[in-house]
């Protein structure tokens, strides 16, 4: 994959658009690019996303078209499902088909990926921007989803997932994902095992984290946020 030199410096050259069929043969490559040795995303399911809720699909694209960022979301009903629940039941094995946005106030990302050549250059906060104005445009409540702890694998030896998460979000520690997550106003709402089951680097762990939208979240909703 060739990236154009403008992207890490120049943030203007990156556009997020809907994903599109011929786009992915681009995202793809850039999931084995991201996560090496698991499985990527197929075609299939790329396919089914689109058909089933073509708006909460995104990339970011360079001056040169290629795909350097993406972002998956649907709409889920919380109640069917635990605090405890896994990746693929959250997102029936990557199919999307349990999205329901008849009944469901909850915008579950799914997915969130930016090439590592381009990474810290705005294209991740673009794409989490993009995933916030469609929740505010179609009256969400919230985005949850479970960031996986990108450096968990280097501390596990010193203390467990629940304390290595407080230290992050108290800033003592810094993780790639849950860090920045938290920068654009994410809140841990629980740390949960065999999230993924393909991650050393998380060895499983994740933090299950909510933004709250404004114009609907009530006070209540505000309150039952627990303390970290």
């Amino acid at each position: 994959m060739s990236i154009s030199p403008d992207v890490p410096s120049r943030r203007r050259y990156v556009k997020v658009r809907p994903v599109r069929p011929d786009d992915f043969p681009g995202i793809i490559a850039l999931c084995e690019r991201t996560y090496p040795g698991a499985p990527p995303w197929s075609a299939a399911q790329l396919a089914r996303h689109l058909e089933i809720f073509p708006e909460g699909q995104l990339v970011a694209v360079d001056r040169g078209h290629e795909v350097v960022g993406y972002a998956a979301s649907l709409i889920v009903f919380w109640d069917d499902y635990r605090m405890e629940s896994r990746w693929k039941e959250f997102t029936d094995g990557g199919m999307f088909t349990n999205h329901d946005p008849g009944r469901g106030r909850t915008l579950y990302g799914a997915e969130v990926m930016v090439h590592p050549e381009v990474r810290g250059s705005g294209v991740g906060g673009r794409l989490y921007e993009a995933r916030r104005e469609l929740a505010e445009r179609l009256g969400l409540l919230r985005i949850r989803a479970g960031a996986r702890l990108r450096n968990y694998h280097k501390y596990a030896a010193q203390m467990g997932a629940e304390e290595y998460v407080r230290r992050v979000v108290r800033r003592s520690l810094r993780d790639p994902t849950l860090s920045f997550q938290i920068n654009r106003g994410f809140h841990v709402l629980a740390v949960v095992p065999g999230y993924l089951k393909f991650d050393p680097e998380s060895l499983g762990w994740a933090a299950v984290i909510e933004w709250l939208n404004p114009a609907v979240a009530t006070a209540a909703d505000y309150a039952a946020v627990p303390p970290w």
